[in-house]
């Protein structure tokens, strides 16, 4: 080989390098784990579809936080797949704005360069984002009624977008809260309706925070006049409709939330719905409090029971007709006595401690009574309690009495040896295998007499208190249908095993609808009686089957 000359090695120290033939990797990419990293705030953007769409409540606290203490937590963020800045994934974008700000009134290193910890894009990545960052922001200083209803409507549109379908309200309230974000969908629909028929008349009064009680006050104030116009513009033409007439009523009152009236919405509403469907206010106002009312009743806030005596009417125009002025005085009502003071139970020692009330034997027995009539206790509460009695008030209904309607049971007397007053409970004498097995039997018996047939009917020690005794083939064909059915049921009942004989449990399928409610016929049907003998029947060998596994508590 030819010995290299000066030359020839100064030309291969200059020649150009190794060059890659591929495309070359413009950044790294992403973790694929949660990892801490810094980033500056020219990497890192806030996020576009943040709900937040006015100031946070508490930004001067937080800036000062900031200032003195730095970030408490590391801000969370992401980024898209393709883009070039990151972005906060929940809840942080106004930490963020307080960051930029800090940073030019500063210019300290510690506001520019951020201690963050990434977390990949998800599969799910924009409704991951959106819903965290509704709960962040509902967390950490809430958001007003029209943020959270834009937020949720854009929640929708990308569920939608997912599914490939629109979704009603009951879904995207049912998939808001598994992905974390809980909201009933009456408050959905009330949400909607800002939306779609109060943002665009009064954006500044929204935004500025009109909460959730005057918003529910508007549409309900809607609906009642929507309903009201319907119904009276259909003998007449009017020159606008509805729709139209709502807006441009309503955005004459977009000011602050603070001199904010919906009382002087409803006067001005219905001051021009009566000259424009040529209607007395008088009359149209009380036609639209009536249906307004009875809404209300059902989606307002209740405090407890309204008194009939605190009732306020609406405030109305006074009628231009001098002669319609009623100057008669009316006397005020007489006041309803307060109901006497409950007195307090004492610790033992005074004059009070007399009067103290104690419970007497029968109001036990009572109490006892009553709880057994409880099969599992109601999911309600002092809310919807409070509800109940509001729209049974309003629309003059007889509110409904647990504890008076329990004690009366199924209103069917069923004679007998054992004569039924009440279905489900148990008196204590009566609650022991024994006597269940008793009770069980007489009442098998009593049952197939209404086929004649309670001779196959025998008691027993054992089991739930009675066997069928069944009919051979030939025997069983014989007998009626009606007699076949209710031995047929009284068999499986008895919890025998299936046999040879002339009895089809197979049948009893096809049987049991004309046996029960008789769609066959009333001669197919057990009598009332026999059903609620029937009835309790069940619940007498339901609780002797507890009784028998060692659960003495449960059903009782």
């Amino acid at each position: 080989m030819a010995e290299l000359t000066p030359q020839d090695m100064a030309a291969k120290l200059l020649a150009t390098g190794f060059q890659r033939s591929g495309a070359s990797a413009a950044t790294l990419s992403d973790p694929i784990a949660d990892t801490p990293m810094v980033v500056t705030l020219d990497q890192l953007r806030p996020y576009d579809h943040d709900p937040r769409l006015t100031r946070n409540p508490a930004y001067a606290e937080i800036k000062v936080s900031i200032r003195e203490r730095g970030l408490d937590a590391p801000p969370a963020i992401t980024r898209r797949p393709g883009e070039a800045h990151y972005i906060i994934r929940n809840g942080g974008n106004t930490r963020l704005a307080i960051l930029r700000e800090l940073w030019s009134e500063t210019r300290e290193e510690r506001f520019f360069r951020i201690a963050c910890l990434f977390r990949p894009w998800p599969a799910r990545g924009e409704i991951v984002a959106l819903t965290g960052h509704l709960a962040e922001n509902e967390l950490r200083g809430g958001l007003t009624f029209i943020e959270r209803a834009l937020g949720i409507e854009k929640a929708r549109a990308f569920y939608e977008q997912e599914s490939g379908q629109a979704l009603s309200q009951s879904e995207l309230a049912r998939r808001l809260t598994a992905d974390g974000y809980p909201v009933p969908q009456s408050h959905i629909s009330r949400m909607n309706d800002a939306v779609r028929y109060l943002l665009p008349a009064i954006p500044t009064l929204l935004y500025g925070g009109l909460g959730r009680h005057q918003v529910d006050r508007l549409a309900v104030l809607r609906k009642a006049c929507e309903r009201t116009w319907e119904r009276r513009a259909l003998s007449r033409t009017v020159a606008v409709d509805f729709a139209t007439l709502f807006q441009d009523v309503l955005a004459q009152f977009d000011t602050r939330p603070d001199d904010f009236s919906p009382q002087r919405v409803q006067d001005e509403l219905v001051g021009q719905m009566a000259e424009l469907l040529e209607a007395d206010y008088d009359t149209l106002a009380l036609e639209i409090n009536d249906s307004e009312s009875r809404q209300h009743a059902l989606t307002s806030e209740p405090a407890g029971p309204v008194p009939a005596a605190a009732a306020v009417p609406a405030t109305r125009r006074p009628p231009t007709d001098p002669a319609l002025q009623d100057t008669t005085p009316t006397a005020p009502p007489a006041a309803t006595p307060p109901a006497p003071p409950i007195a307090p139970p004492d610790s033992g020692s005074g004059e009070d401690a007399d009067t103290t009330p104690v419970p007497s034997e029968q109001d036990e027995q009572r109490d006892e009574r009553l709880q057994g009539h409880i099969v599992t206790p109601a999911a309600t509460t002092e809310r919807l309690q409070s509800i109940q009695r509001m729209v049974a008030d309003r629309l003059g209904d007889q509110r409904p009495d647990f504890e008076a309607d329990a004690l009366r049971a199924v209103p069917v007397q069923a004679g007998g040896l054992y004569p039924i007053s009440d279905v489900w409970y148990i008196e204590p004498g009566l609650d022991a295998p024994d006597r269940l097995r008793v009770h069980i039997a007489q009442f098998a018996r009593e049952i197939a007499g209404e086929a004649a047939v309670a001779d196959h009917i025998e008691a027993s020690a054992g089991g739930i208190g009675f066997v069928c005794m069944a009919p051979a083939v030939d025997q069983a064909k014989a007998l009626p249908a009606f007699a076949r059915a209710v031995l047929t049921l009284l068999h499986a009942l008895s919890a025998a095993p299936p046999a040879a004989n002339g009895l089809d449990r197979a049948r009893l399928a096809d049987d049991l609808g004309a046996l029960l409610h008789g769609h066959g016929g009333s001669a197919t049907r057990l009598s009332d009686a026999g059903l609620v003998k029937l009835f309790r029947l069940l619940r007498l060998a339901r609780r002797l089957l507890d009784l028998e596994a060692g659960d003495p508590g449960r059903e009782s």
